[in-house]
C-alpha cells in the first residue's frame, strides 16, 4: 500500500508542478470546487478534486478519492511554478493524506518535498536524511500508518521548511 500512496502522491505533487495557474485562477480569492484555493496557495477537501475531475478517482484510480487531502506550497514554489521565477531553496510543498474517513484508504501519510536542483545530494540545499524524487526535488519527510503498520521512510535534519 505504501508505495501506492507513495506514486499517487508523487502524481499530485507532480500535477501541482505541471498543472500551472489557470486562467482566473491564481488571483481569485477562496477555494475552488476542486478543493485549491491559489492565493492562499493551499489545497483542502477530498483527493478526488486534486486532478480537477470530480470522478470518484484520482487521476483514474478510486483508492484514495475519499481520502481528506491537504496540500500547501511556498511563495518561491508558486513563484517558480506558476510565475516562472527562479527555483530556490524556499521553495517546498507539503502533503497531508488522512484516510481514516468513510470510503477513505484507512491510511494517513505526512510528506514535505523541498526543491534542491539538478545536483540533488549535492545541492548546498539537500538536507541527510531525505531521498530524491522527480530529479530535482528532496523528500525530507515522509512517515504515515496503514493498516500494515507505522512507517518513516524519511526524517531529513532539518524537516522543517523555510518560512517563504
Amino acid at each position: 500500500m505504501k508505495k501506492l500512496v507513495l506514486v499517487v502522491t508523487a502524481a499530485l505533487m507532480l500535477g501541482l508542478l505541471l498543472v500551472g495557474s489557470i486562467p482566473g485562477m491564481a488571483g481569485a480569492g477562496g477555494f475552488d470546487e476542486f478543493g485549491y484555493n491559489y492565493q492562499a496557495r493551499i489545497f483542502v477537501g477530498p483527493a478526488d478534486g486534486v486532478d480537477r475531475v470530480l470522478d470518484g478517482m484520482v487521476w483514474g484510480d478510486p483508492t484514495y478519492a475519499n481520502d481528506h487531502l491537504v496540500m500547501k506550497w511556498s511563495k518561491a514554489w508558486d513563484a517558480a511554478r506558476f510565475g516562472g521565477a527562479p527555483w530556490t531553496c524556499e521553495a517546498w510543498t507539503t502533503n497531508e493524506w488522512n484516510g481514516r474517513v468513510p470510503g477513505g484508504s484507512d491510511e494517513v501519510w505526512h510528506y514535505k518535498i523541498v526543491w534542491v536542483g539538478p545536483e540533488l545530494e549535492n545541492s548546498p540545499c539537500w538536507r541527510e536524511g531525505g531521498y530524491p524524487i522527480w530529479g530535482q526535488f528532496e523528500v525530507i519527510f515522509d512517515h504515515g500508518t496503514s493498516p500494515d503498520g507505522h512507517f518513516w521512510y524519511a526524517h531529513a535534519r532539518p524537516a522543517g521548511l523555510m518560512a517563504k
